[in-house]
């Protein structure tokens, strides 16, 4: 049997230090956000009719508005007839003209 006297470790404490800077982690605390739109508001738009308005883009066709609006494409005439002052061919439609789009018809 050995009688040797074994480490004493007890006292002994750790520690960890580096040389890197220390950050404050950013703080976001106070950020805020908002939605707007560059949309042109008119009295057609506030209205409580239910009618809109559009100005036509180039490439637009009536059933591409029509599916943008009404969610199908054959509204189109809808279009097409809320329009009849300015448009007389359906396939000629033209950038920068303003359509009113009217609002959708019960049961459609």
């Amino acid at each position: 049997m050995s009688t040797e006297k074994k480490p004493d470790f007890s006292n002994v404490q750790g520690g960890v230090s580096s040389t890197e800077d220390i950050r404050k982690q950013a703080d976001f605390s106070n950020v805020q956000s908002s939605v707007s739109s560059t949309e042109e508001i008119t009295a057609s738009t506030a209205g409580d009719s239910g009618e809109q308005s559009y100005t036509v883009e180039k490439g637009d066709t009536l059933s591409a508005i029509a599916k943008q609006f009404y969610g199908k494409s054959g509204a189109w005439r809808d279009i097409f007839e809320a329009n009849r002052d300015q448009i007389d061919d359906p396939d000629r439609i033209f950038p920068g003209q303003v359509l009113k789009i009217p609002a959708i018809r019960a049961g459609e």
